[in-house]
């Protein structure tokens, strides 16, 4: 069971042969996505220079995959995860530990907010998260319950 990140659901609406190829052997493994991907994909709609052409493929794509929801139990997981991530990653004690924003440790590394709620709805449904985002392996060393992998070539 997997849940496909941004980057992952964009090549598959531009039909990259590595995704398509790779749900083809899949066959009924359950593949979705969630409602933070959506927005992200939503926003790329609306920054793109062919937003009419773009919607009509990113509308075709989100009808035909099932998206969850961020719900109190991913939010549970969210919190343990960024915990973690601060704890792993940032600074170790004092005032500024308490005050640190993912932003602040998680941009240049790779990873982001949004990334660290995907992950949350992926462990909480028990799903392996698929992204070509190398942030998720950070993640993943700091909260070990993530399964993450790529579909895409190094």
């Amino acid at each position: 069971m997997y849940i496909l990140d941004t980057n992952h659901c964009s090549k598959l609406i531009a039909n990259d042969s590595n995704i398509t190829k790779k749900l083809e052997d899949l066959g009924s493994t359950k593949v979705a996505t969630c409602a933070i991907v959506r927005g992200e994909l939503r926003y790329m709609v609306e920054r793109s220079a062919r937003k009419l052409e773009n919607e009509v493929k990113v509308n075709s794509f989100l009808s035909g995959i099932e998206i969850f929801p961020v719900d109190d139990s991913a939010a549970d997981y969210y919190g343990r995860i960024k915990e973690r991530i601060i704890s792993t990653y940032g600074p170790a004690q004092g005032k500024t530990a308490r005050k640190i924003k993912i932003k602040h440790i998680g941009y240049s590394e790779g990873f982001s907010d949004n990334d660290l709620w995907i992950a949350a709805i992926a462990v909480d449904k028990g799903f392996t998260v698929v992204s070509s985002d190398r942030g998720f392996a950070r993640i993943k060393a700091a909260f070990s319950a993530l399964r993450y992998e790529t579909w895409l070539p190094s």
